[in-house]
């Protein structure tokens, strides 16, 4: 059978089930991880199976403002010529809180069906297809730290702490592991409930964070990292959508108070047999783990922008704040940048501690599994695992400032050859003309401190 006959039939038996679908939203990850998309009606959806949707190319040379950055050769050179979007028919389901909407990922296709060469759903599963060689299958689960904010900001545009539901008034109080952190928000985390489980998304739990309004998420493994991707950015869209049906907002960004936890993030990766089996937990599996853990310490500097990709990302690496400052690891403890959780041998995994929930989780699993399969191909050593509290023990040595990992990304000698070279480096100048955007901006904070002192 034809795969336009598959995309068909399964839009058939989606209607058969969702029989008042009126429209279908399309949408994909840009470089960043932002949703990019359009909605068309159901008819334009059905013969679009047939006939492609086109979509603009320049989808791709985005910053996080949605601006074009001309230096990645995707606006002017072409012409800005559209592409055919490919849906993912696995990836249909209902948008909960939009009636009769229907949502597909995919991404941007050549003429000639192959994956245009930015799409970074394309990326991670090029690096998937590393593992398939060697017989090995990652079983990934994602966990999001965010804020729940107010739905309005305060007068310098900077985001308000949510109110308390029972007083009115803003939470300002830290209830970390509260399960009346948790009851405060009940509408929220209902809501949500009931979105994931319309949307097929494996909730594993909920827990109140550092700060006030900040939630950590986690979702389940699942032995298709692809899909644990697309978890993780159908999660964040679902987890907005609950936010402002209980007439609040949600942050995913780094670190949206200056004075309060960050959010993360947090990567667990283990690796399965042809038989299904967890690698690291069989009898030569801690010397597997060892070389995995290698790998993701060689890497892990070139891959800092993938894990940090804007101004704010930066604000989250300080000391003593959970978030890792050099490429440490060890077992069972949290100050550490790979942490081998507790728990039986056959759930042995690494928790890839780096990256911010406003990273793409796409490129950033993607990098995470290179970092593994370079470090397993190549046997390497990870050193010894750290005891008690690595900021005291080993000096910050990660890129942890914006133009530090900019510098670290052009000159990556492992990543780029696993993600591939041209989206690297289209990856690299988004970011860097981000950057060169953000350091034309005057802050009020300069004016404050200097318009006069100087």
């Amino acid at each position: 059978m034809s795969p336009l006959m598959d995309a068909q039939g399964a839009w058939r038996d989606y209607l058969a089930v969702q029989p008042d679908t009126k429209a279908v939203d399309l949408y994909m990850p840009d470089l960043t991880g932002i949703v990019r998309g359009k909605r068309v009606t159901a008819s334009a959806f059905a013969s679009g199976l047939d006939d492609g949707f086109p979509f603009a190319s320049s989808l791709y040379s985005l910053d996080t403002t949605g601006a074009n950055v001309e230096s990645t050769g995707l606006v002017w050179e072409e012409g800005d010529p559209d592409r055919l979007f490919r849906p993912d028919m696995a990836s249909l389901r209902p948008v909960p809180w939009l009636d009769g909407t229907a949502e597909v990922l995919g991404g941007l296709v050549e003429d000639d069906g192959q994956p245009f060469f930015p799409d970074p759903r394309a990326a991670l599963v090029r690096v998937i297809g590393r593992f398939a060689e060697l017989g090995l299958t990652p079983c990934v689960a994602l966990e999001y730290e965010f804020y729940l904010i107010q739905a309005t900001v305060g007068p310098d545009g900077a985001p308000l702490p949510p109110l308390d539901p029972t007083t009115g008034r803003p939470q300002t109080e830290t209830h970390v592991f509260s399960l009346d952190g948790l009851e405060e928000h009940r509408a929220f985390l209902e809501a949500l409930e009931n979105y994931a489980r319309a949307q097929r998304l494996p909730l594993k739990g909920a827990v109140a964070e550092y700060a006030p309004g900040q939630y950590e998420v986690n979702l389940g493994h699942v032995a298709d990292p692809l899909q644990a991707a697309d978890h993780g950015f159908v999660f964040k869209r679902a987890v907005k959508a609950a936010a402002r049906s209980a007439g609040l907002a949600a942050s995913f960004m780094a670190k949206p108070f200056p004075d309060q936890s960050g959010n993360g993030l947090h990567l667990h990766v283990s690796l399965l047999d042809a038989q299904g089996r967890n690698l690291f937990g069989r009898d030569e599996g801690e010397a597997r783990l060892r070389h995995a853990i290698g790998g993701l310490r060689a890497t892990m500097a070139e891959a800092m922008l993938v894990f940090a990709p804007n101004a704010n990302s930066y604000r989250r690496f300080r000391n003593r704040s959970y978030v890792p400052m050099a490429p440490t690891w060890g077992y069972n403890n949290r100050t550490v940048a790979l942490r081998i959780p507790r728990g039986p041998r056959d759930a042995l995994r690494v928790e890839h501690r780096v990256a911010g929930a406003d990273a793409n989780p796409y490129l950033v699993l993607a990098a995470v599994l290179a970092g593994m399969h370079h470090g397993l191909t190549g046997r390497l050593d990870p050193g010894a695992p750290i005891t008690g509290n690595a900021y005291d023990q080993i000096p910050a040595s990660l890129p942890v400032a914006w133009d530090r990992a900019i510098a670290a990304h052009e000159a990556a000698p492992i990543l780029p050859g696993y993600l591939g070279e041209r989206l690297w480096t289209v990856y690299g100048q988004c970011r860097a003309g981000e950057r060169d955007r953000f350091m034309d901006v005057i802050h009020p904070v300069e004016h404050a401190w200097y318009l006069g002192a100087v």
